[in-house]
């Protein structure tokens, strides 16, 4: 027998073929439309569903090169479930290269939403509604925040069996156990029964490779330990830092900062980072690490101020 379509929004997808659809958020003061941007893949063979999204911060683009580049690969024919793509999730904030919406809100703070709610909430609403609500496993692509840069990693509750299975499919360099914040898609779609990884990678703003790469290989392992497709023979790859905790190297004083630190480097308690610096290059105070661990984040702001987070450490 074949398989039954697959309804989301208005339209029905048939088993073995793809379609794009677009789901209506609000209208510009111009009267335009903004919609939310969805392609769903719907393999002729039973299997899971399973979301990905990129953009929920509009100013993070890895994400979107991740999504085009995982479906450029992907065949409806030969697929096993269904896979429903959001490239972009935070459409406005995205045209202005923005972080958050035009209210300042930030979406990755408005989970689940609400249909009435702020224009944030009414997003959030309709990703959790149309979205989440039809699938069991979710993949959530981010970059660092504003002049951050953060090494490939997964973060999860690696405390849950399957969560953690599937950070060791996908294999990224570092995988994080990090708590779940209120009012994040992440916590949101754990309540409605979702197994979610979320991935950080790059910088905003940036088409880094380095992020790229890792995030398309392991988005691909994903699917294939759902068995939801067939990967050629993998080669070996070193498997995923496991890091428990993670913490900031905060500025001790005002000034330029001339790191020395990378991302994925092993530096232990006590090690020297890099320096502050003032005009003339004299050494205002030495930034050294809090504990032992690898390099996961850093800023790439020259100037920092007293307080300021400068590495991030993962242990």
């Amino acid at each position: 027998m074949a398989r039954e379509s697959f309804g989301i929004g208005p339209v029905r997808v048939r088993a073995g073929t793809s379609r794009n659809l677009e789901l209506p958020i609000t209208r510009l003061v111009t009267g335009a439309d903004v919609v939310l941007p969805v392609r769903v893949f719907h393999g002729r063979e039973d299997g899971p569903t399973v979301w990905i999204d990129a953009a929920i911060h509009g100013d993070e683009v890895v994400g979107v090169e991740v999504v085009r580049q995982v479906l450029a690969g992907l065949d409806p024919k030969t697929l096993r479930g269904t896979l429903i793509a959001v490239p972009i999730v935070n459409v406005l904030g995205f045209m202005a290269g923005d972080r958050y919406l035009p209210d300042r809100r930030d979406l990755n703070r408005s989970f689940p939403g609400s249909r009435r709610g702020s224009l944030a909430s009414r997003i959030a609403h309709l990703f959790m509604e149309e979205v989440v609500a039809k699938c069991e496993v979710g993949i959530d692509l981010h970059t660092g925040a504003d002049r951050r840069s953060n090494l490939p990693q997964i973060r999860a509750d690696l405390d849950d069996p399957k969560t953690h299975a599937l950070a060791t499919a996908f294999a990224a360099p570092v995988m994080l156990h990090a708590k779940i914040r209120d009012g994040s898609l992440r916590h949101a779609a754990r309540e409605r029964g979702a197994t979610v990884l979320l991935y950080e990678g790059g910088e905003n703003l940036r088409l880094d490779e380095y992020a790229v790469e890792p995030a398309v290989t392991g988005v691909r392992r994903v699917l294939a330990a759902l068995d939801m497709v067939d990967l050629p023979d993998d080669p070996d790859h070193p498997a995923s830092v496991e890091c428990r905790a993670s913490g900031w190297v905060r500025a001790r004083r005002t000034g330029i900062l001339d790191l020395d630190a990378h991302l994925g480097q092993q530096v232990t308690d006590g090690e020297r980072l890099g320096a502050l610096v003032d005009v003339w290059g004299r050494t205002l105070r030495a930034v050294y690490a809090n504990r032992t661990g690898i390099v996961i984040g850093r800023t790439e702001a020259p100037l920092v101020n007293s307080g300021d987070a400068i590495v991030h450490i993962g242990s």
